[in-house]
This record gives structure tokens, C-alpha cells and sequence, in this order.
């Protein structure tokens, strides 16, 4: 009886072992530890190969007016008035706003009437000039017929010397005077704040009431007629980038590219973004300051791997492609990408000259497979 039972475990065993075996999805043949690999096929392969390609270096910057000017105060005084607004378009000599010009009016007129009293002692002095004239040609006839002494007319004539003196002096005075009415009138006309050039006002810095004083900021003013961008560019680029040099710069928020040229580059490199600083001029319709522009700068030609783009296969956060050895064996290589060339893309590393990649079919790629060239 213990025999049957025993013979009965065995048979189910040794009918239970294949079925365990096949379960695996693994052949193991007799001698040796070989795993059979999938099976890949419908792909595509092909060599890896360096190509000549011309790149680029993309800079980013800012959109700015080429002249921005900070209206300043001239004078300290009450903003009685503003008769402009943000956005406004205003003429070179147009009125922006007052300042409270009092004390300047004063001023005004104490300089008028010191002119005034100038004018008088000018007056005086040549009534005086012209008595002491006709006395000294009195005396002269007297002392040429000795009927007054030398003494005599040597008083006379210094008397007409200090008229003539006293006559220049109070026509300088009168000329002071006049320098300083016309002063005080250039400071009374400090008063009204004009806009120095035609552009558009951007910002508004003060309010009516509000205190000005000499060198005060009160509005700017941009000149739309034309505009720079300044862009950061890194350090690799110092010395290919030259001032007169055409370049093309797009303005995201337009979509639009325009054609500009540089018009300043400054050579010292900033320790902290290694980059320096480019400034290029720009022209066109709807530019305003602050739009955010990129532009491309073409490098010279180089040998590069260039793979279809296809080609890489992405996970997670990881990018890759498949590489074939001479058994036809896939593995999945991690990469590095760099610049794109239309459908194709740069390999940075990861991949080597002469090796294979699949470039088609990448979705039937199975890492560890082996690829099986289809009949």
C-alpha cells in the first residue's frame, strides 16, 4: 500500500516539473546556464556616425528704449499741476507739469527793478559825463589863452576822467543787471517741467501737492523710435561677437523676429553668470520696453552626433536610445542631448562613433532582446 502512494508522488512530479519549467519563459539547455532573450523585430538599425553640423548659442534679454529720460526738477517747489498720463505721447518742448513758482516770481521782479535803478545810475552817470566834457573844453580854451592856471585844469581834466570811469562802470552795472533779471526769468521758467525729447511718458513719479526739489525724478520719458536689446551672453562667445554685427532677435510676445545689430558690447565678464553684457539695436513695430527677446548667434561648423530624433526614448526623467552589439543584442544606453537640428538631435554622450541604434520601431525595442532580421 505505501509503495503505490509513493509511486503515485513521484509520477505526479515528474509530470508537474515540465509545466513548472515552461512557466519560467526560460530554456535552459543541458550543460550550459544560456537564457533565451526576446525576440525584436520590425526595427529599424543604424550606425552612429559624426556629422559636420554649424550651430548656435542662444542669448536671452530686455527689451529697452535706446534714450530713456528722467525728467528731473530744476527747482524746489508744490507740483501744482500734471497734464500728463502714463501711456501719453508727448513732442519734445511739450508742457508735462507746474511747479509752484512764487518765490521765482519774486525774484522776477527784485531783479527787474535792481535793473531798473542800474538804468537810472546810468542815466546820472552820463548827464555827469557830459557836463564834465563841456568844462573841460571851457577850461581848455581858458588855459590855452593862460587865463587858468596848469592846477587848474589838470582838476578838470581828472573830474572828466572819473565821469567817463563812473559812466563805464554803472554801464556794467546795467549789463549785470540785466544778466541777472534774465537768470531769474530762466529759473521762473524751471517752473514748467517740459518734456526733452518726442517719446512716450512711461511713468509717472510724483502727484499734485507733492514736494519737488533739484534733481528730483518727476516722469519718464521713452523714446519709442527706436530700441535696444541688452543680452547676457556666456563667456565662450567673448571675442565673436562684434558691434556692427547683424543678428536676429524674436520677441516672444509679438512672435515676431527682428532684424537688429549690435551696437555695444562691453568686455568685461561678469564673475558671478560668467556672461558679459551685448547690446543690440532694434527697430520695428510694437516693441515696448520690458518685452523678454532671445536671439541666436550662429557658431562655427563642428563634428557632431546627430541621431533622429525618434531615436531617443525617454523614461521618467531619463533619456536614452537603444544600442545593437554585433550579436544583436539590445541594450538601452542612458544619453545626453544637446541642441536639436530639425528632426535630428545632438548626443552629448552615452553613445560612441560605429555603434548602432535602433532609429525605427524604437516602441518594439525590448532591453535585452535580441533583434531577429525578418524574412
Amino acid at each position: 500500500m505505501k509503495r503505490s502512494v509513493l509511486t503515485a508522488l513521484a509520477a505526479a512530479s515528474l509530470l508537474a516539473a515540465p509545466l513548472f519549467l515552461g512557466g519560467c519563459g526560460e530554456r535552459v539547455k543541458p550543460g550550459t546556464t544560456e537564457v533565451q532573450r526576446p525576440v525584436v523585430t520590425g526595427v529599424e538599425t543604424s550606425p552612429v556616425r559624426p556629422v559636420g553640423v554649424t550651430g548656435s548659442a542662444e542669448m536671452t534679454g530686455t527689451v529697452k528704449a535706446r534714450t530713456i529720460s528722467n525728467v528731473a526738477s530744476k527747482v524746489m517747489g508744490a507740483v501744482t499741476s500734471i497734464v500728463v498720463r502714463e501711456g501719453d505721447r508727448v513732442k519734445k518742448g511739450e508742457l508735462l507739469l507746474t511747479i509752484d513758482d512764487s518765490d521765482l516770481r519774486e525774484k522776477v521782479r527784485a531783479a527787474e527793478a535792481g535793473r531798473n535803478e542800474a538804468q537810472k545810475a546810468l542815466e546820472g552817470a552820463k548827464e555827469n559825463l557830459r557836463l564834465q566834457e563841456l568844462t573841460y573844453e571851457r577850461y581848455k580854451k581858458l588855459f590855452e589863452g593862460k587865463a587858468v592856471s596848469e592846477q587848474e585844469f589838470d582838476i578838470v581834466t581828472t573830474r572828466l576822467n572819473g565821469a567817463r570811469f563812473d559812466f563805464e562802470r554803472a554801464g556794467e552795472a546795467v549789463k549785470r543787471a540785466g544778466a541777472g533779471v534774465d537768470e531769474a526769468r530762466v529759473y521762473r521758467s524751471y517752473a514748467r517741467v517740459v518734456s526733452p525729447v518726442n517719446g512716450v511718458v512711461a511713468e509717472k513719479k510724483v502727484e499734485v501737492g507733492s514736494m519737488a526739489s533739484p534733481g528730483m525724478p518727476l516722469i519718464v520719458i521713452e523714446d519709442t523710435s527706436s530700441f535696444l536689446l541688452e543680452a547676457n551672453a556666456d563667456e565662450r562667445l567673448s571675442g565673436k561677437i562684434k558691434k556692427g554685427m547683424k543678428l536676429q532677435v524674436t520677441v516672444e510676445s509679438l512672435s515676431k523676429t527682428f532684424e537688429g545689430r549690435v551696437t555695444e558690447v562691453l568686455p568685461s565678464v561678469d564673475p558671478a553668470s560668467r556672461t558679459f553684457l551685448v547690446k543690440i539695436g532694434l527697430k520695428g513695430d510694437g516693441l515696448r520696453s520690458g518685452q523678454y527677446g532671445t536671439v541666436s548667434f550662429p557658431v562655427e561648423g563642428r563634428s557632431a552626433i546627430v541621431v533622429p530624433r525618434g531615436a531617443v526614448v525617454v523614461k521618467g526623467q531619463l533619456e536614452g536610445v537603444y544600442a545593437v552589439d554585433a550579436s544583436g543584442v539590445v541594450t538601452y544606453r542612458l544619453v545626453r542631448t544637446g541642441e536639436g537640428y530639425g528632426t535630428d538631435i545632438e548626443i552629448l554622450s552615452g553613445i560612441s562613433p560605429g555603434e548602432r541604434i535602433i532609429v525605427k520601431g524604437v516602441d518594439r525595442a525590448v532591453d535585452g532582446g535580441v533583434i531577429k532580421t525578418e524574412k
